[in-house]
């Protein structure tokens, strides 16, 4: 078997969603994962709670802290409220972002047209490395985005002002949907919200050894009473090919200026730079994802 080469830029420590999709890749004998970069406030300790997953499944990997504060404005995400109770603190309080942006430049140039790059979070990190190393864009294989909404379609997102990761900082959202990649691809809301299953039920599915580090974040994770898996889902696009429908056109992007800055568009034209995940497989996504964690899994029992 051929592994994807695939690095994870991650908010990890606010949903729940990021540690599921850091599990699933431990978990996938597919998924060659090269290391881990964090963003947003308090992304030391992101980066500790994703070493703290790794050695607790006996994974050895490069993770770095990236950029704490967005390109322009005030961090909408200051805290990390699920990264509590950390052993360590080998990060440290740093709050340059260098060392993972020189990570991932590394990585990309030493791996040309290897490299899956899936962001899960803000993009701050990603444009920091393509407007300081501009030739990685080109470099890549695939860039993977859980960012956006792009059709308004499905009841709630009619009237939705932006998703979350592409306002958190709509500077660097601009300069991402800019950068010309070779596949670029943007899985939103359009398709994740259909994927939710209620909080007492994921306990007992996940009550497996891939997920033993993230069930007491399962406990902390009180502010919802379902968990709806947007990160996940652009993972498994990354690896079950028939999960999503993707949709080819060009994005752009509200910028801080603009009314309801960070707010994604899309248009069926050319040139096709982006491509958008425009349907879901839910039973597939859940078959494959709860298969790959070792999870019992039954649709009628779990799926709102």
């Amino acid at each position: 078997m051929t592994k994807v080469k695939l690095l994870l830029d991650t908010d990890i420590g606010s949903d729940i969603d990021d540690a599921l999709t850091l599990c699933y890749l431990l978990s996938n004998p597919g998924c060659e994962l090269m290391g881990i970069t964090t963003v947003t406030g308090e992304s030391e300790k992101r980066a500790e709670l994703a070493h703290q997953i790794c050695m607790e499944s006996g994974h050895y990997l490069p993770i770095f802290p990236g950029a704490s504060e967005p390109l322009q404005g005030t961090q909408r995400q200051p805290i990390a409220q699920l990264a509590t109770d950390l052993r360590t603190n080998r990060f440290g309080s740093s709050s340059s972002p260098d060392g993972a942006i020189d990570f991932l430049h590394k990585t990309i140039i030493g791996n040309p047209g290897e490299i899956t790059l899936l962001s899960i979070g803000p993009l701050t990190n990603i444009a920091l490395l393509f407007t300081r190393y501009p030739e990685t864009a080109g470099l890549l294989k695939q860039l993977v985005l859980m960012c956006g909404v792009f059709h308004y379609e499905l009841p709630g997102l009619q009237d939705m002002e932006s998703e979350w990761n592409a306002s958190v900082d709509p500077a660097a959202s601009s300069i991402v949907y800019k950068s010309m990649v070779p596949v670029h691809r943007s899985v939103g809301l359009d398709v994740t919200c259909q994927l939710v299953i209620r909080k007492e039920i994921a306990k007992k599915c996940f009550d497996v050894e891939s997920l033993s580090a993230i069930l007491p974040l399962i406990d902390r994770f009180t502010y919802h009473n379902c968990i709806t898996f947007h990160d996940p889902l652009a993972a498994v696009s990354v690896f079950e090919q028939n999960v999503c429908r993707f949709v080819k056109g060009m994005v752009t992007v509200n910028g801080v200026s603009d009314d309801m800055p960070g707010k994604t568009f899309w248009k069926a034209q050319k040139p096709h730079l982006h491509e958008v995940a425009s349907e879901v497989d839910a039973p597939l996504f859940f078959h494959h994802f709860f298969e790959t964690l070792g999870c019992s899994f039954d649709l009628e029992t779990t799926a709102l």
